[in-house]
């Protein structure tokens, strides 16, 4: 088996169309509503915020997703209004948009997956998202998965897009594109900000799901910029199945390492592009007694704020490395414990060595950053988080976001 990069995104996968349109949500004219269609029904599958704040996109699309038993059609997505906490009217919103979007490609409103991004406790404007739908329509063609991306994008500083061909041992071979958006209110808890994920492999809708969720766990789920789950997280899956190649208990391992693949660039992009970062920060946990300590000492600093300041800075302070490791709940033994900065080991054996400081300095200078903590428990298990540096212009965004 060979996975290999392709062109097209969210479009590589044979049996795909998407559009990006603006519609005039978004107060700058940039494109604001984006469509993803398959051109047969497709299996589908999602993975939503586990905040109990939800919004209407949100409830519209798990509906969807039971009364057809993971089959649909669409996903249309707009940006500039999350449609969250807008109670009834909402929901009509929300409805209105699958309709509209069933209506324009000829399928029913529940094969439709509805997604919104933006402003909470904002009414969209529904004669703005549904002439926007009409105008995506108009415009599905495989050649414009970057204007799909762009059309999802808030505060992100660029698109995220990726795709990849997996050519099995047998010489058959499917695709797997995606599309993300996410820049700030970034941790997920089984999703992530919005993302598409496509594939023209034949996959069950429950052995679909199986596989979204296992791509997910380390690389969605292992990202933070600064520790908010939205209201919208969402992650959709559509198989087109228009490759002919099935997913069955012999190719799913090499399905699920081509979806991991796209997911973990998409959510790194989404990382990269955190808002105001300049950093990119891998966070590894080692030595932990299971792997639900190693992951929740993990996402513990990768959220800490002295520890992200600090980076930012080039500061090597493993004792904030330390001390979260000693406050996140997972087993810890400090005598046994080991810090590194890059490959240089900063505390062990219940002793610093400053005296190493500025190696450790040089590492953190780089736009690319490890940090190591081995907990000390004598475990083979471990995990991996990833994060950004926080910067005076994350505040300044957040700051002025809504004025």
């Amino acid at each position: 088996m060979t996975i290999a990069f392709i062109d097209g995104g969210v479009t590589a996968p044979a049996g795909l169309r998407a559009a990006g349109v603006a519609a005039g949500i978004k107060k700058n004219g940039g494109l604001d509503v984006s469509l993803v269609e398959s051109t047969a029904l497709a299996s589908a599958a999602a993975v939503f915020t586990t905040n109990k704040a939800v919004a209407a996109p949100v409830l519209v699309s798990r509906e969807h997703l039971a009364a057809t038993h993971g089959r649909a059609r669409a996903v249309v997505i707009n940006s500039g209004c999350a449609n969250a906490c807008t109670g009834p009217q909402g929901m009509q919103t929300a409805r209105l948009m699958a309709a509209e979007t069933a209506r324009a490609v000829g399928c029913e409103a529940e094969e439709v997956l509805v997604a919104s991004t933006g402003v909470i406790g904002v009414q969209l404007d529904q004669r703005k998202v549904s002439a926007g739908i009409i105008e995506a329509a108009h415009q599905l063609s495989p050649g414009n998965n970057a204007q799909a991306a762009v059309a999802i994008m808030t505060t992100d500083p660029f698109p995220k897009e990726h795709a990849v061909r997996c050519t099995l041992d047998s010489g058959a071979s499917f695709a797997v594109g995606g599309m993300a958006k996410g820049s700030g209110m970034i941790e997920p808890n089984l999703a992530t900000m919005l993302a598409v994920v496509t594939t023209d492999a034949a996959i069950d809708s429950a052995v679909l799901r199986l596989a979204l969720v296992e791509a997910c766990e380390d690389t969605f789920n292992a990202i933070t910029v600064d520790g908010e789950c939205s209201t919208n997280d969402t992650v959709f899956a559509l198989a087109s199945g228009a490759s002919g190649v099935s997913i069955d208990q012999g190719t799913y391992a090499a399905f699920v390492e081509a979806l991991r693949e796209v997911c973990m660039e998409l959510a790194l992009g989404i990382v990269r592009g955190g808002e105001g970062a300049t950093k990119l920060v891998t966070v590894h946990v080692t030595g932990a007694a299971t792997y639900a300590d190693a992951k929740l000492c993990a996402r513990a600093i990768a959220n800490s704020l002295l520890v992200k300041t600090a980076i930012h800075g080039g500061d090597p302070n493993w004792g904030r490395l330390v001390a979260v490791a000693g406050r996140s709940g997972s087993a810890f033994d400090l005598m046994r414990a080991r810090v590194l900065v890059g490959e240089t080991v900063m505390f062990e054996g219940g002793r610093p060595f400053d005296e190493r400081a500025p190696l450790a300095a040089a590492h953190l200078a780089g736009t690319e950053v490890d940090v190591t903590v081995d907990l000390g428990m004598g475990g083979d298990h471990d995990a991996t988080m990833f994060t950004c540096d926080l910067t005076a212009d994350y505040v300044r965004i957040n700051a002025d976001y809504r004025t």
